[in-house]
């Protein structure tokens, strides 16, 4: 690979940084890790990161991004009807998991484990939980429901039961699990 088309250096520290943190967590990764799995000098990941807590954020700020947008193709996917997209969402579960059907597990549920309240990395993972919260909220108003914010929270709990539960167990057995769930609670509620 040349020099002009070799990855650059900040997608090289995330994408190592990505795996490694999904893979053993926040805590057990430490900066020389990374930067023996991303082939980069020390000097290049703080040129890039002040802080492994900004690095952690940057994953953050990933991982966000990409788990929202895979929610909201999961929700499209199941149609036009927001009752429907309240249910289809837990499809996103499915959509993470790798080829054999592994999943492992929250970005946020386990980053927030491993981070102390008040820090600045534990506040992205609630930021993270209330904007998810939001947004099903926004669906669940849409759908008619006489309590929204309840109905977002129920779901949201499931869902985050759900992507625990798909850390341990098959993907394939708790997904339509979750969606059967997800249709009791959505029809009590609407």
């Amino acid at each position: 690979m040349s020099i002009k088309t070799r990855e650059p250096a900040r997608d090289r520290i995330m994408r190592s940084a990505t795996a490694l943190f999904y893979a053993h967590g926040v805590r057990g990764v430490g900066i020389d890790r990374i930067i023996a799995d991303s082939g980069v000098a020390k000097a290049t990941l703080y040129a890039h990161f002040k802080s492994k807590d900004d690095l952690v954020l940057a994953f953050l700020r990933d991982a966000d991004e990409k788990w929202r947008a895979m929610l909201r193709d999961a929700a499209a996917a199941a149609g036009d009807d927001p009752r429907e997209q309240l249910v289809g969402l837990f499809d996103a579960v499915e959509a993470a998991s790798d080829d054999q059907g592994r999943y492992r597990g929250c970005a946020f549920i386990n980053t927030a484990g491993e981070s102390l309240p008040g820090t600045p990395v534990h506040e992205a993972t609630v930021a993270h939980k209330r904007a998810v919260r939001a947004w099903v909220r926004e669906l669940a108003a849409g759908a008619g429901a006489a309590d929204p914010a309840l109905l977002a929270r129920q779901l949201t709990v499931l869902l985050d039961g759900v992507m625990s539960a798909a850390a341990v167990e098959s993907v394939p057995d708790i997904v339509p699990a979750s969606r059967e769930a997800a249709r009791a609670i959505v029809d009590r509620c609407l």
